[in-house]
């Protein structure tokens, strides 16, 4: 893996290579960033670097057969660890060596991909992942074996946040009292769900949002897109390069959420003072309960960001708004209007307090049905 091949990032990739060419590499760092940022490539490519001893961006230079195993990532003095869950052919206690196989064809096939997409990739229905303590204890068997190189060894952990509480304790021994030339890497989207014991012992390295130039440029140079269709397709995908590709192929899993999200809001509509069209939020609340989980939360985060474009176009901010409607009959401009400064933080509340109870397991159907209420009154807020 290439510096050169993620794209942008440039001030993490310089700051990491300096770090490492110094001798100067902390045994535990916490990558922050958002999907479709590079993260997780970034990670492996430094891990590379130093397992390799490697030189500047081309990631070369170093050892041959070393740089080799890194093009499957099968080097074994590279570990990973990832949420995952019960499936048919694990029925309990799962761990990642029970799921690398699938890992590897995943960061082949969809390296800026999300936590939805690999749970997708494993056949995920209505279940959330976690990383639990058998994890934590592969970990401690791992590291504590001699590397193979003779070098480093390298522990990296995706999704950090998805440790539950007894692998987070676990972890924090390990972070305290770390074996001699080891480097943990630990990655989140959500710094704050993380121990703060956890971040405290860890160098954070926060990810900047790609600009919609890198990605239109990266399109047109690696997928061979039309530098015009790059350019609309940047905009939309918000710094989310992975969104990007979705879009380039016409494989977004994003496709019904606008019908879902225009269903519910014409609903919504036709609630006030019309005790009938209640049964049409609970008809609504049922059928997005009867969806997965990461579906259901995936879904709440576009609603969150398609009422921040509404008021974005409210306010005549249109140069930031890229939403284009796709349902008949959906006019954005006039429900827009609807969306103010005196309702937004409302909603948006609802939206996030909505997705933390579904995290939680909370019951959906009920969840749902409540925040249809809710937002039936806040909608119609002067």
């Amino acid at each position: 893996m290439l510096f050169n091949q993620i794209i942008g990032q440039n001030a993490v990739k310089k700051h990491l290579l300096t770090n490492a060419q110094l001798g100067r590499v902390p045994h535990a760092q916490l990558f922050v960033g958002k999907e479709g940022e590079g993260v997780l490539l970034l990670a492996i490519a430094y891990a590379q670097f130093i397992l390799c001893n490697n030189k500047g961006e081309e990631n070369t230079g170093g050892n041959d057969a070393c740089n080799l195993k890194f093009e499957h990532y099968s080097h074994p003095d590279l570990h990973f660890v990832y949420p995952t869950v019960t499936t048919e052919s694990v029925k309990s206690k799962p761990k990642s060596l029970d799921f690398l196989p699938q890992w590897r064809e995943f960061l082949q096939q969809l390296p800026y991909g999300s936590l939805f997409d690999w749970y997708n990739h494993i056949g995920v229905e209505n279940k959330q992942g976690l990383i639990r303590v058998e994890d934590a204890s592969e970990i401690i068997h791992s590291l504590s074996l001699k590397s193979y190189e003779g070098g480093y060894k390298v522990m990296i952990i995706w999704m950090a946040d998805k440790m539950n509480i007894e692998a987070s304790n676990k972890l924090l021994k390990l972070l305290e009292e770390p074996t001699d030339k080891t480097v943990f890497i630990l990655i989140t989207e959500n710094e704050e769900d993380l121990l703060q014991t956890i971040r405290s012992r860890c160098q954070v390295v926060h990810f900047d949002k790609l600009s919609e130039n890198e990605i239109a440029s990266h399109l047109v140079a690696f997928e061979k897109i039309d530098e015009k269709k790059a350019l609309k397709i940047a905009h939309r995908c918000q710094g989310n390069y992975n969104k990007a590709l979705q879009l380039c192929n016409n494989h977004n899993d994003e496709a019904p959420f606008e019908e879902w999200f225009v269903t519910w809001v014409r609903a919504a509509f036709r609630a006030k003072g019309n005790a009938a069209a209640i049964q049409d939020l609970l008809n609504w609340s049922e059928k997005i309960a009867g969806l997965g989980r990461e579906t259901q939360k995936k879904f709440l985060h576009f609603c969150i960001e398609t009422f921040r474009q509404a008021m974005l176009y409210n306010y005549s901010a249109e140069k930031l708004v890229y939403f284009e409607t796709e349902v008949d009959g959906f006019n954005f401009e006039k429900f827009a209007t609807f969306i103010t400064g005196n309702n937004i933080t409302e909603i948006y509340k609802e939206l996030s307090d909505t997705i933390y109870h579904i995290e939680r397991n909370g019951n959906a159907k009920i969840i749902l049905t409540d925040l249809s209420i809710k937002l039936t009154r806040l909608i119609h807020k002067n």
